[in-house]
């Protein structure tokens, strides 16, 4: 019996993620929930992690799990672990499968999934369908109020949904000494704490984009310190989000530096590089004598095979060809 885990990855429309195997495959052209085999050592959460990692260049947080299914495929049995997971990342990078897609889960009943994914499919959607009937919230509606510093870390290291996410956001926008911590968190030297902390400060910044200005120089001035690929995301698609009117010149040149940097880097990751094209798509627009640069950068990542890439530059220069450009007096 080969241990398998896979994860239904649902994203912040509450979507979820099928991917579909390739021809010279097991079970080719299926669709399944992305996942992998258990390494020799390895829990069954950190190998989704890692597989999901690995496979499609996504993070994830653990939200639970769903009943465990059993198959026979004749020529090898299988115990499949299903995991919910939610994630910010909305562009997989596909390295072993032939595509993918955003489904809601209406749709799961329609999908030809590989055999052993159909009763997974299943338990989903009569939870979604459960909950849905019922009400049921991941969270109590009371506040909890946090009593020191241990406190709050393990309650953002303990977070299971982006409903959790949120109500911990609710928490930092009432009470500004927790938003600070979450901020300083997000730097820490613990990369799980980090990625759930500034994973947060991303949700807190969805409602209420004003509480995160103040914050902006620091981050714009320490994006090259950040070695947590994970925070990095998280601020990036915060800074993208931006209004840019509100950030310094000196910080706009910072910003297209490093950006471009991470569009050229043969090792960012493709979320870092689709928030990085965002960032100075937001930057030509005010300086326009950024746009051959980006327009080249752009075409030259054709040749790196990322699908995922290819198609956020397409947008990108589509945007760029029906938006009026405004130069500022002021240039990089």
């Amino acid at each position: 019996m080969i241990k398998v885990t896979c994860a239904i990855i649902r994203n912040e429309e509450n979507e979820v993620l099928i991917v579909q195997r390739g021809e010279a495959t097991d079970h080719p052209l299926k669709w399944e929930f992305p996942g992998g085999k258990l390494a020799k050592g390895e829990s069954e959460e950190e190998c989704i992690i890692r597989e999901i990692s690995e496979e499609l260049s996504m993070d994830i947080v653990i939200c639970g799990r769903l009943p465990v299914v059993e198959h026979d495929y004749g020529q090898k049995q299988i115990k499949l672990i299903p995991f919910i997971c939610d994630t910010l990342d909305e562009l997989p990078f596909l390295s072993e499968h032939l595509a993918y897609r955003w489904i809601v889960p209406e749709e799961l009943s329609s999908i030809d999934f590989s055999e052993a994914d159909i009763p997974v499919s299943e338990s989903y959607y009569s939870l979604v369908s459960k909950e849905k009937g019922s009400g049921v919230t991941d969270r109590p509606e009371e506040r909890q109020s946090f009593s020191d510093d241990r406190e709050l870390q393990d309650m953002v290291n303990r977070m299971m949904s982006m409903k959790e996410a949120e109500w911990v956001a609710t928490s930092a926008i009432e009470n500004p000494a927790i938003f600070k911590k979450l901020y300083e968190y997000s730097f820490s030297s613990d990369k799980k704490l980090a990625f759930r902390a500034s994973w947060t400060l991303s949700k807190v910044c969805d409602k209420f984009p004003d509480l995160i200005y103040p914050y902006l120089p620091d981050i714009i001035n320490r994006l090259g310190e950040i070695d947590n690929e994970s925070t990095q995301r998280s601020f990036l698609r915060i800074i993208s989000l931006s209004d840019f009117a509100r950030i310094s010149v000196k910080h706009h040149g910072i910003l297209a530096e490093h950006c471009f940097a991470a569009l050229k880097s043969g090792f960012s990751a493709i979320a870092i590089k689709a928030y990085s094209m965002e960032i100075l798509y937001n930057l030509v627009v005010i300086y326009p004598e950024l746009l051959n640069e980006l327009t080249s950068t752009i075409n030259l990542l054709e040749g790196e095979g990322s699908a995922g890439v290819i198609a956020r530059g397409t947008m990108i220069l589509k945007k760029l060809a029906k938006t009026p450009i405004n130069p500022k007096s002021s240039q990089l």
